[in-house]
């Protein structure tokens, strides 16, 4: 269904659960980061006028999925670390065209969002069957249903402003290069990406 052209390495989920605080904390971010990122682009784009009407309601979904994050490291007793860098989404975002029109860029930033919203919903996915504590395999899989609509809302509004060929191209271009990423990347276990 996402496309993804590399499954995530399965330690990636057995490390997670070793490192909860650390996992849930990036998590946190994660969400506070696509809550901005769906601001920006409406700040950018304000004539995108489906863009806005249907990225709005995300803005107030990823914040509140922020505070549930929150509030589970708090019933754990655990506490809100410190951001990291994002190598993950860091590589991913050289692939964004820099120059050119701005409907390319805009197309570019959509497909960015749906790539980063499909990675999150497999790992999410991962954590909601591998993990053995019940409670987060339910939690996380209310967060892999919501990034699966995030991911399609990007795509979707992607090919609604582009020329659909050379959306699903270019679409192609972004999996393949996603492919090389997580080839390079090191499995850590206290990131989300």
């Amino acid at each position: 269904m996402l496309g993804l052209k590399l499954p995530t390495d399965p330690r990636w989920a057995d490390l997670a659960q070793m490192s909860l605080e650390a996992i849930l904390t990036d998590h946190a971010y994660c969400e506070l980061k696509a809550a901005t990122t769906c601001i920006s682009l409406i700040q950018q784009f304000p004539d995108k006028v489906r863009m806005v009407e249907e990225v709005s309601p995300v803005v107030t979904e990823e914040w509140g999925h922020f505070r549930l994050v929150i509030q589970e490291l708090q019933s754990r007793g655990l506490q809100l670390g410190y951001q990291r860098k994002d190598e993950y989404v860091n590589r991913i975002s050289q692939f964004v065209i820099k120059g050119g029109s701005r409907e390319n860029r805009f197309i570019d930033r959509l497909l960015l969002c749906g790539l980063i919203e499909a990675r999150s919903c497999e790992r999410f996915r991962l954590l909601s069957v591998e993990l053995e504590d019940k409670d987060l395999r339910e939690f996380y899989h209310k967060f892999m249903v919501s990034e699966a609509g995030h991911y399609r809302m990007f795509l979707d509004l992607a090919k609604h402003y582009g020329i659909e060929d050379q959306v699903v191209n270019r679409w192609q271009d972004f999996l393949n290069y996603e492919k090389k990423v997580m080839i390079d990347l090191e499995v850590r276990g206290d990131r989300i990406h």
